[in-house]
């Protein structure tokens, strides 16, 4: 597996929660991800990617949905409507989260004289409304799919992870946060942020 930070996250996160040997290749954003041999992997030039025998595959979610598949039966779901609806949650989170949480990712980073107020409170608006979706989804049940952890909370909330880095509070979203806190609280989140 050839990872980083940020959106590789999701990918070792799920990858320690299968269990299996893997090696780690951290990989940049710079010249390493634009390198031949990492472009015959993930010709976007982007990370993660994954090398599995054979298979190459690259997009967070797609590897995740792979990983657990082949390697973590108990994380996938065992019918086609489950199997459907973990695709449904994976695909949604990216639609959802990704964009204004980037807009918080540039925000955090720019000096502090150039930054827009108007960016920031766009990216808080937007994000509250998948957070109430969610919120609901979650409201008589403790996992996004069936009675125990799977694929789907994994891809949602390694998603929504860069949230709880940028300290962006959903507190209010009270089946959200308990949800969150059970996600993150798993020891294969804990040993993915320890690697480089």
């Amino acid at each position: 597996m050839q990872t980083s930070a940020s959106r590789a996250r999701r990918a070792i996160w799920c990858i320690e929660e299968t269990g299996i040997d893997y090696e780690h290749i951290p990989t940049t954003y710079g010249a390493d991800s634009k390198a031949a041999d990492y472009l015959a992997v993930n010709p976007n030039g982007r990370i993660p990617a994954l090398v599995d025998g054979a298979l190459t595959l690259f997009e967070s979610m797609a590897i995740n949905l792979y990983l657990t598949r082949k390697y973590a039966p108990a994380l996938y779901p065992g019918s086609l409507a489950d199997e459907a609806r973990a695709w449904q949650w994976s695909v949604w989170a990216i639609a959802e989260f990704d964009s204004p949480q980037q807009h918080l990712i540039r925000n955090r980073f720019t000096p502090e004289d150039k930054r827009n107020p108007k960016v920031l409170g766009y990216a808080r608006r937007t994000l509250q409304r998948p957070l109430k979706a969610l919120d609901r989804a979650l409201e008589d049940r403790d996992w996004l799919i069936g009675n125990a952890f799977s694929v789907a909370d994994l891809n949602v909330a390694s998603v929504m992870l860069l949230m709880k880095m940028l300290d962006f509070g959903y507190s209010e979203h009270v089946n959200v946060q308990r949800w969150a806190d059970a996600c993150y609280s798993r020891p294969a989140l804990a040993r993915a942020r320890a690697k480089p």
